[in-house]
C-alpha cells in the first residue's frame, strides 16, 4: 500500500470511528432460571401458567412469553393497540375474535391479530395448549383486558369447532 493510500484509509477510519455503535452485549434468559407463575385469574380462565416473560428495552417495544392452558383454560376477551401474534407450539387451542368463528390451532400454527380486534385464545376442553406470545407496547401498555369468556360461550364455540 502506498503512502496516499494509508493516509487515505487513515483519514476514513478517523472520521468514521466516532460515529461507531458502542459495543452491545448478547444477553441469554436461561429457561432454568425462570420459574413459571400462575395466570391471573382477571385475566384467565383455568390453569394457566406462564414462563419465559421477555420485555425488549427502548428504542425496541416487542415482549411476549411461553403460555401453558390446561384443558378448558383460556384467556379473558381481549385487545392489542399493535396486535398480537401467536405461535402455537403444543397440544390443541382455540382462538375466536368477538363475533367470529372459532378456529382450532395447533403445534407450528402462527396465528395473527390485528390492532385493536378483540378476541380470546386458549386450550380445547380435551387438551391442553401452548403458546409463544408476542405483541408490541404503544405508550407502555401492550394489553386492553376485558370481561371472561363465560362458560357458555366457550361450550358453544368449543362445540362448534370441526362441524
Amino acid at each position: 500500500m502506498n503512502t496516499k493510500s494509508m493516509i487515505t484509509a487513515a483519514m476514513a477510519l478517523s472520521t468514521t470511528t466516532p460515529f461507531a455503535e458502542p459495543e452491545r452485549e448478547v444477553s441469554v434468559k436461561r429457561s432454568s432460571s425462570q420459574v413459571a407463575t400462575a395466570g391471573a385469574p382477571q385475566y384467565f380462565t383455568g390453569s394457566v401458567k406462564v414462563q419465559s416473560r421477555f420485555q425488549a428495552t427502548s428504542p425496541a417495544r416487542v415482549g411476549g412469553g411461553l403460555v401453558f392452558f390446561e384443558p378448558t383454560a383460556r384467556t379473558a376477551w381481549h385487545t392489542h393497540p399493535l396486535g398480537q401474534t401467536l405461535i402455537v407450539t403444543e397440544g390443541a387451542g382455540l382462538v375466536q375474535h368477538w363475533e367470529g368463528a372459532t378456529q382450532e390451532i395447533g403445534p407450528g400454527d402462527v396465528v395473527w391479530i390485528p390492532p385493536g380486534v378483540k378476541h380470546w385464545h386458549g386450550a380445547t376442553s380435551e387438551n391442553g395448549m401452548s403458546h409463544i406470545a408476542i405483541a408490541e407496547s404503544l405508550d407502555g401498555k401492550t394489553v386492553e383486558w376485558m370481561e371472561h369468556v363465560s362458560d357458555a360461550q366457550y361450550a358453544r364455540t368449543n362445540g362448534d369447532v370441526g362441524e
